[in-house]
């Protein structure tokens, strides 16, 4: 995760009420931001939690869960380029649904994550576009 936010990050930083936070909580806080294509997300960080070994980022927005594109924007906002998260999909019995539209990116402490060979999803280029 990275040490510091990106300005759209910290302009967008909540910082009244129970979630609120100040620029001293690194990546950690609440955050509205919009997209590039102006699209508004509600953003909740863990930052690094050191106590339970993982860095969390959830995403929501109103009346609709997150498209890829939004996902991997906040992937950017929060992780370096050459750092892997992911999204989980747990058994059925340790669904937590708090929020209807809401998804969450994990990266867990001390270990490097475990990536299938890129060739079992596609090729690289796609020789299919002129």
């Amino acid at each position: 995760m990275r040490i510091l936010p990106p300005i759209i990050l910290e302009l967008g930083r909540i910082t009244r009420g129970p979630y609120g936070g100040t620029s001293a909580d690194g990546m950690a806080g609440a955050f509205f931001v919009k997209t590039p294509k102006d699209r508004p997300l509600k953003i909740m960080s863990s930052g690094v939690d050191k106590e339970y070994g993982w860095e969390h980022v959830s995403v929501s927005t109103h009346g609709r869960t997150p498209f890829w594109e939004e996902m991997c924007f906040v992937k950017d906002l929060f992780w370096n380029e050459d750092e892997a998260v992911v999204q989980y999909h747990p058994p059925r019995e340790n669904y937590v649904n708090y929020h209807p539209f809401c998804l969450h990116l994990w990266r867990p402490l001390g270990y490097n994550l475990i990536l299938p060979p890129s060739h079992l999803v596609g090729p690289k280029t796609d020789s299919r576009i002129p």
